[in-house]
């Protein structure tokens, strides 16, 4: 048997964005809150109002019978539940405020709830987009590339979601690659679509095979999107049920375009999301007590002058605010959304959209920030560039919740005695010990003089994270996976490709 060659070290990454520990973050200072609590206790009040007198269709016959089950008025020709308020507080009881997410390397194991901010990528778009070939359709070579690019970078506790669809995969068994190469490429949490019964099952026997017992810690989660209004789909409860029934996390989370999905205004589309999210959130307690559930946020509005999605908006801002306080008097983690932007290109706009989206969603002391790298054209579109942009953005988060210390040596009284008014700081001691570790590292951000920068090629942000991403990447390596267990994941993936053939994947 031939022997094989010594592994040769690679050389240390230079990159700052490669360079980030992974850590758990905690928010240093208490939540921004942008209600009174009479103004909170309207907005409690009027979802109750809705949940008792207009009711909540759900569109899937074992879900009805677990209302029906519980004492919830049910109409069986309408799928309609009116849950009273006593059975919703009275589930959502049980519901924890904080758990443990396992990811396959447990130093990166992920504590969603209480005081902690973690950063997920983008999920779910269709298109993929870079300077180099433009906008196209997603391909399976896009997704893996998404997924080394997030397990090389801390700033991102997250790797694997559906950050493009593989259009290149048949329908049948995207899920199957997805789930496959997010086992194999990382190493870090990975999510999975809660679309129906199947895919779920699918996943959760995948994880079997990497994790073992289930029984535990939730190693799989996903998005339970509410069909605004005031309707659940059975491809999303097949989902909801499949998933809580196992212990695995699930985000309820309505989508509102105000004006659209709910009336115009920020109270009622406030009031309409509550009641949807806290039906939702009760089924998972009446399916599996203790089951880890998320408070989910994504309500913004349209531009009532073309009917488009807006994002990074003063609305949005106001909802993700809102939604925090709310998720925190049920006793629920909270998803929220940063870096969102209706802009087609990495330009002005979707720095400032999504600085409106990022920036609320960490005061109101959102839990888990999905969709924080990457997004583009309302969602459309995953940019490899606008993925470093806001890479960079959310490593500065990681550092600004870092705070700073205020003791005798940072005071630095003895080197501010020292220079006096006559001279610089540049070359005292003070300033030498701490050279490399003072401030920020940017990697994307340019700082040269401005005739340095035109002779060096006058890059804006978008053609310097041109050249990142790349580096990134070559920057990868692939994480080590029980040889043994990855043949078992290939097995598995070959042979229910063949049996889901012209299966309905969604039932």
């Amino acid at each position: 048997m031939s022997r094989q060659r010594p592994r040769r070290p690679r050389a240390a990454p230079t990159l700052p964005l490669l360079t980030i520990p992974f850590r758990h973050l905690r928010h240093p200072r208490p939540p921004y809150d942008w209600l009174d609590p009479d103004a909170l206790e309207r907005i409690h009040q009027a979802s109750l109002h809705i949940l008792e007198n207009v009711g909540i269709e759900f569109l899937d016959d074992e879900a009805l019978d677990i209302w029906q089950r519980a004492g919830a008025k049910v109409d069986r020709a309408t799928r309609r539940v009116w849950p009273d308020r006593g059975l919703i507080m009275q589930a959502l009881s049980s519901a924890p405020s904080s758990f443990r997410w396992r990811a396959r390397n447990p130093a990166h194991d992920v504590v969603v709830g209480g005081d902690g901010v973690a950063f997920g990528p983008c999920g779910g778009m269709v298109y993929v987009t870079d300077l180099d070939r433009g906008r196209r359709m997603g391909r399976m070579d896009d997704y893996e590339k998404l997924l080394k690019l997030s397990q090389s970078c801390h700033a991102l506790h997250f790797a694997a979601w559906e950050q493009v669809t593989a259009q290149d995969v048949a329908v049948h068994a995207r899920h199957l690659h997805r789930v496959r190469a997010g086992l194999t490429l990382t190493d870090k949490v990975v999510m999975e679509g809660a679309h129906g019964r199947v895919i779920t099952a699918d996943t959760l026997a995948m994880m079997g095979l990497v994790y073992g017992s289930l029984d535990g810690d939730p190693v799989t989660g996903d998005v339970i999107n509410v069909n605004s209004p005031l309707r659940y789909d059975g491809r999303m409860l097949g989902g909801l049920i499949s998933y809580a029934r196992a212990g695995q996390a699930t985000f309820i989370t309505p989508f509102i375009l105000a004006g659209a999905m709910s009336p115009a205004t920020p109270a009622a589309a406030l009031a309409q999301g509550n009641a949807e999210v806290l039906a939702g959130a009760a089924l998972t307690q009446l399916v599996r007590p203790g089951a880890p559930v998320l408070y989910g946020g994504f309500t913004t509005n349209i531009d009532l002058r073309n009917g488009s999605p807006a994002f990074g908006t003063p609305e949005g801002a106001w909802a993700a605010l809102v939604g925090g306080q709310l998720a925190r008097r049920y006793g629920l983690p909270y998803r929220g959304n940063g870096r969102l932007t209706t802009s087609k290109a990495a330009d002005a706009q979707a720095a400032y959209e999504s600085l409106w989206s990022l920036w609320p969603a960490v005061l109101a002391h959102t839990n888990l920030i999905m969709h924080a790298a990457g997004w583009l054209d309302g969602g459309l579109t995953f940019s490899f560039e606008k993925y470093v942009i806001d890479l960079e953005n959310v490593a500065m988060f990681h550092h600004f919740l870092s705070g700073f210390s205020i003791d005798d040596d940072t005071l630095g009284l003895a080197a501010i005695a020292e220079i006096g008014s006559n001279g610089h700081h540049l070359g005292t001691a003070h300033t030498q010990a701490r050279y490399r570790t003072a401030f920020f590292p940017a990697s994307l951000a340019d700082r040269l003089p401005h005739d340095t920068w035109a002779l060096a090629g006058s890059e804006d942000a978008a053609t310097r994270a041109n050249r990142l991403w790349k580096e990134m990447l070559a920057q990868y390596e692939r994480p080590p996976l029980d040889p043994a267990v990855a043949e078992a994941l290939d097995a598995y993936v070959a042979r229910r490709e063949r049996e889901l053939v012209g299966a309905k994947l969604y039932e």
